[in-house]
């Protein structure tokens, strides 16, 4: 099971929680993230890669402006932004909308 330690997983996480005592039976499936703000420099992972055969960066890291990608057997696991936030939140989105035709797959079969 993977931790992503953020307060907004933390309160996801909750209020699947109280979902579930209403007897909702939901599983908790949110899309893992992360981001920080650290003086001038912010960075935002979404996603969970544990395992990679491939990065793309698009833009700069010492520009800090990029977004790096993280693939296995062709398919996006992962993306780290660097002063990119947008792109960041199209990525959640992206990764949100597979795992639902993923999950719609499984319970259809």
């Amino acid at each position: 099971m993977l931790v992503a330690e953020h307060f907004v997983v933390a309160e996801r996480q909750g209020q699947t929680a109280a979902r579930n005592i209403l007897g909702q039976r939901e599983r908790f499936d949110a899309v893992p993230f992360f981001w920080t703000e650290q003086y001038d420099f912010g960075l935002a992972y979404v996603g969970h890669a544990e395992r990679w055969d491939k990065i793309e960066v698009d833009g700069s890291l010492d520009q800090r402006d990029c977004m790096i990608s993280y693939w296995r057997a062709g398919r996006k696991l992962a993306v780290a932004v660097v002063h990119r936030d947008l792109e960041g939140l199209r990525a959640e989105v992206e990764f949100e909308r597979a795992m639902s035709a993923t999950n719609a797959g499984a319970q259809v079969g």
